[in-house]
């Protein structure tokens, strides 16, 4: 059977012909499909608009973009991106269009911009037509589609030995060459690289000389790379919740990642002990927690969500912790965690970690992060736990261990964006995905022109944590006043967020 997500059973109208919707990109975000679109592919490359088929979200546009399946070979097979747009409220303050990079990687631009406008201040709906497009691979844009029934035999990442880490690379190779064969030519072509080349296809589509651009979480990975090719097509550019592409080694990025994730843990206990309403306030939070991730181990903790059904260590961590993180509701965290605490415990069973969908190729083809042997493995696992003691097998040595043997087109290298115009790189002091760090070091890699915003807050999104952080991002989309460096914005609680922030890496 073909893996098909919970919202997934929505099919893309492209050139008539019925698609369905890559809900493999679905399962591994929770996003769901991107809505329909029935606009045709113009011969002269420019965007023919027709309403998006989702009368509950009215106001949006769609359009369908044709660019080549390999741009090294731009005669040849061509591939059509879905693309969205609402247009600017004011048209006649309109400054242009802004192009939004979903993250992910899995995200649908395509769904952010029909379902989740509210992502956007009132001001840049005021001023700004805002675009955004399904990446290839993903949505409605040639999606990764593979075996369900594969995917489900995924061995768990939590490998134990040499035998099992051989039988993942197999394991790996087969499930490539099962999503290569039912996804097409575009599989071996998903890399930020490429992307690169789509967005800026997209930009000449819509008539803008240059480029005004927001990309969040990984895709900021996609606005750095479009400053370094295209430097000079840029107009602004803000990149919120920051990748480091220049992370060089595995143990260096995986490290990082646990530093964060961790940082985040230390912030969630910190709050605990301060505040009163916390429902875990005056106990020690760290043992009430250890103690489920042992229950977990042994298969005795009921998942919340799936009464009667046991939640693994794994999904403790990166399904309940790390999410709750993101939108920095520790309120939510502790609440939920007090109730397992309080839960009766199941019978003892044995657990298993979710199946990790195919998203895991646009990362693999962008981050080269090898592993040698089960050895290595073992010290890196070892070298995240001692990082990160509270947050054991987080999200980002399953996708090491999801990538073992693959490909890379796009490995990590620095930035040269020489002649770019000034960038503006927002981040979170405490965020659990993108840590600061990423961003300090993005913002000094693109020199002159990188220009760092802080938020001295909480969670994976910085942009619409509150009016100063919104207020200084605004200004310099609308009117290119680019914020003192140094800039930082003092931290406001979840409520007084506007809309949320990226829901995903």
């Amino acid at each position: 059977m073909l893996l098909r997500g919970r919202s997934a059973l929505r099919r893309i109208a492209v050139r008539g012909t019925a698609t369905a919707v890559g809900a493999a990109m679905a399962v591994i975000t929770g996003l769901a499909a991107a809505p329909a679109v029935h606009a045709s592919p113009s011969a002269t490359g420019a965007l023919r608009w027709a309403p998006c088929d989702d009368p509950e979200k009215p106001g949006a546009e769609c359009a369908i973009l044709s660019v080549p399946v390999d741009w090294a070979h731009p005669d040849g097979p061509r591939l059509d991106l879905a693309v969205a747009r609402r247009k600017a409220t004011d048209p006649s303050a309109r400054v242009g269009s802004l192009v939004f990079g979903p993250g992910g990687p899995g995200d649908s631009g395509v769904e952010m911009v029909v379902d989740r406008i509210s992502r956007f201040s009132p001001e840049v709906r005021r001023r700004f037509d805002v675009v955004s497009f399904d990446p290839r691979g993903v949505g409605g844009s040639n999606p990764v589609t593979c075996s369900g029934d594969l995917l489900a035999e995924r061995p768990s990442p939590e490998l134990r030995s040499q035998a099992d880490f051989d039988a993942t690379l197999e394991y790996n190779r087969r499930l490539r060459a099962d999503c290569r064969a039912r996804t097409g030519p575009v599989f071996d072509h998903l890399d930020t690289a490429q992307t690169v080349r789509d967005l800026d296809t997209l930009r000449a589509a819509l008539g803008e000389r240059k480029l005004t651009f927001h990309g969040s979480s990984y895709g900021t990975l996609l606005g750095a790379q479009y400053a370094e090719t295209y430097p000079r097509r840029v107009r602004a550019m803000v990149l919120e919740s920051v990748m480091d592409h220049s992370v060089p080694t595995t143990r260096d990025f995986l490290k990082a990642e646990a530093a964060t994730a961790e940082d985040s843990f230390h912030e969630f206990v910190k709050w605990c002990d301060g505040a009163a309403d916390c429902a875990l306030h005056g106990r020690d939070v760290r043992a009430v927690w250890q103690g489920l991730l042992a229950r977990a181990g042994r298969g005795e903790l009921e998942d919340p969500a799936k009464p009667g059904t046991s939640l693994s260590s794994s999904d403790l961590v990166n399904k309940m912790a790390f999410r709750k993180f993101y939108a920095a509701d520790y309120a939510g965290l502790a609440t939920a965690i007090a109730g397992m605490d309080a839960s009766r415990p199941l019978p003892a069973s044995p657990t298993s970690v979710a199946p990790l969908p195919p998203a895991t190729p646009v990362f693999c083809s962008d981050w080269h992060l090898p592993v040698r042997d089960y050895q290595e493995y073992a010290s890196l696992v070892a070298m995240m736990n001692m990082t990160a003691p509270d947050l054991p097998y987080l999200l980002p040595i399953h996708m090491a261990a999801a990538c073992l043997g693959a490909p890379t087109a796009n490995p990590q290298h620095r930035l040269d964006s020489h002649g770019a115009p000034p960038v503006l790189v927002s981040n979170a002091l405490h965020d659990p995905a993108t840590g600061y760090p990423w961003a300090v070091s993005v913002a000094r890699q693109l020199g002159r022109s990188g220009v760092l915003l802080t938020y001295e807050g909480h969670g994976h999104g910085s942009v619409t944590s509150g009016p100063c952080m919104e207020g200084a991002v605004d200004g310099y989309l609308t009117d290119l006043a680019v914020p003192p460096r140094g800039t930082s914005c003092p931290a406001v609680p979840p409520s007084l967020r506007r809309g949320p922030g990226p829901a995903r890496g």
